[in-house]
């Protein structure tokens, strides 16, 4: 955004406008055009909230809930979330069953989180189909269902959610609620690792390293451990010590195709996101 639209969308959220209130809000809240200040975007959050704006009432709900000191910011949190629930917001429909499922100003009650996911759920939520799956797979108070849980992640996974296909291959390698099948957790592996998911990229390694479900290859292995390791993430020990592991038996021209593949696949994965910039700014391909 420059100057000239900054100033514009400003002038607007002052006469009041609800909607370019929640925009400015929103800029503040990414650093876009304008310093990052949370305090500065809660303000044009609340003004625009105030006026029912759906969206802002939600974040406020986020704000309120991601950065609660105590149990009233809490409940605060929640008075925003189901303003906006009752607007048809379906986030906030999620944020309250994420209140139910950890027990964050409310008793913790499993069974009240995956009613209010399943109403999020009915409006094509992506997520909580995902967290309604996690509930049945992990026997959160509504009874360990693998089967359930597997149809929940589908779900997910069919509106392109990452997260649904790891825990899919997941159910795959290891026989929950379906016959074990390596070809498929690989298939939902890859999925998930193409799309930069560095546990899926540990587990696509690891299939590739023990010749589960794709054939044995640890050039492979080796390249998405790698390419787990380079995003610095959560997944950092298991994909060095698997990396190193590889490494102590390949040869120099086993390493040296593994680095390649990986610098390949890295910048291919830069060309892709590069178009996708130029796409966001000029609407045109």
């Amino acid at each position: 955004m420059n100057k000239e639209q900054l100033s514009n969308l400003r002038g607007k959220a002052e006469q009041g406008d609800a909607e370019a209130q929640f925009n400015l809000g929103m800029l503040y809240v990414h650093g876009e055009g304008v310093r990052r200040d949370d305090t500065i975007a809660r303000q044009w959050f609340e003004k625009s909230a105030d006026q029912g704006n759906a969206d802002a009432q939600f974040h406020l709900g986020v704000m309120y809930h991601v950065n609660a000191r105590d149990q009233q910011d809490y409940a605060t949190a929640r008075q925003w979330y189901e303003k906006a629930a009752a607007q048809g917001n379906s986030d906030a429909l999620n944020g309250i069953g994420g209140m139910y499922q950890y027990g964050l100003g409310v008793p913790q009650d499993h069974e009240q989180a995956r009613q209010w996911y399943e109403k999020a759920a009915a409006q094509g939520n992506v997520s909580a189909n995902l967290y309604i799956g996690c509930l049945y797979a992990h026997e959160h108070g509504v009874g360990q269902d693998y089967t359930k849980a597997r149809e929940w992640y589908e779900k997910a996974a069919a509106q392109g959610n990452v997260g649904a296909a790891v825990f899919l291959g997941e159910l795959y390698r290891l026989g929950q609620g379906v016959p074990q099948d390596f070809v498929q957790a690989g298939q939902w592996f890859q999925r998930a690792a193409n799309q930069g998911d560095e546990k899926a990229q540990v587990n696509i390694g690891e299939l590739y390293a023990k010749g589960q479900g794709v054939p044995q290859d640890d050039v492979r292995a080796y390249m998405w451990w790698s390419l787990a390791l380079a995003q610095d993430g959560y997944q950092q020990h298991e994909a060095t010590t698997n990396r190193d592991e590889v490494a102590r038996h390949m040869t120099p021209t086993q390493l040296a195709e593994a680095k390649r593949l990986v610098q390949e696949y890295q910048a291919r994965k830069s060309r892709v996101a590069k178009v996708r910039s130029w796409d966001g700014e000029t609407g045109t391909l």
